[in-house]
């Protein structure tokens, strides 16, 4: 899914790309929880063009988000990253992800409870895998509890419902955007500034 000198478009399927002659961009996919969270955190990373909650790592064709909830369907709740690796690169992605969420709860990220909520990297490239596994290692000694988090290949990416994108940006004082969200927002908004 990399091209050099080529900004590379993504469908939902990525399989499917298309090629033009500009700037050059990449994809990373991950899952640490709700993605209306980690979607919120993503965006503002440096670098990172656009933000997609979708749903990968499962079975089921074409989920729904009803389909999601129920647990049936192997899926979990994952953002589909693109990013211009002149201004951040993958592993600083990855170095996010590992902040974004706790990676030492099976299925579970606070209240939110179930496979799809799990803790994944879904790989584009041979590269990908080996930078996510390296990082879950040096990552490690900042938790005390094992890292759960998967490191998987991605086959297909489902992309969410419209009314998940952008989630938190448009629903800002809805419940939940300001019990959970917010606060993380806020705490990564003062990390970026000291960094």
């Amino acid at each position: 899914m990399f091209a050099i000198g080529a900004l590379t478009t993504h469908a939902a399927d990525t399989n499917k790309t298309t090629t033009m002659q500009t700037n050059t961009t990449e994809l990373a996919t991950v899952g640490g929880g709700c993605f209306w969270c980690t979607e919120a955190l993503f965006q503002m990373l440096p670098g990172v063009k656009s933000v997609t909650s979708g749903y990968s790592g499962g079975h089921t064709e074409n989920p729904t988000y009803k389909q999601i909830c129920e647990g049936n369907t192997g899926h979990a709740e994952v953002i589909q990253i693109e990013f211009d690796p002149a201004k951040t690169s993958y592993e600083k992605v990855i170095e996010t992800f590992w902040e974004a969420h706790d990676p030492t709860t099976l299925n579970r990220q606070g209240n939110d409870s179930g496979t799809q909520y799990r803790s994944i990297i879904l790989y584009h490239s041979a590269a990908q895998k080996e930078v996510a596994e390296k990082s879950k290692a040096a990552a490690q000694k900042n938790f005390s509890d094992k890292i759960v988090t998967e490191i998987v290949p991605l086959k297909k990416f489902y992309k969410a419902e419209g009314y998940h994108q952008n989630y938190y940006r448009e629903n800002p004082e809805q419940g939940y955007c300001r019990a959970v969200i917010r606060p993380k927002v806020e705490k990564f908004e003062k990390k970026l500034k000291q960094k």
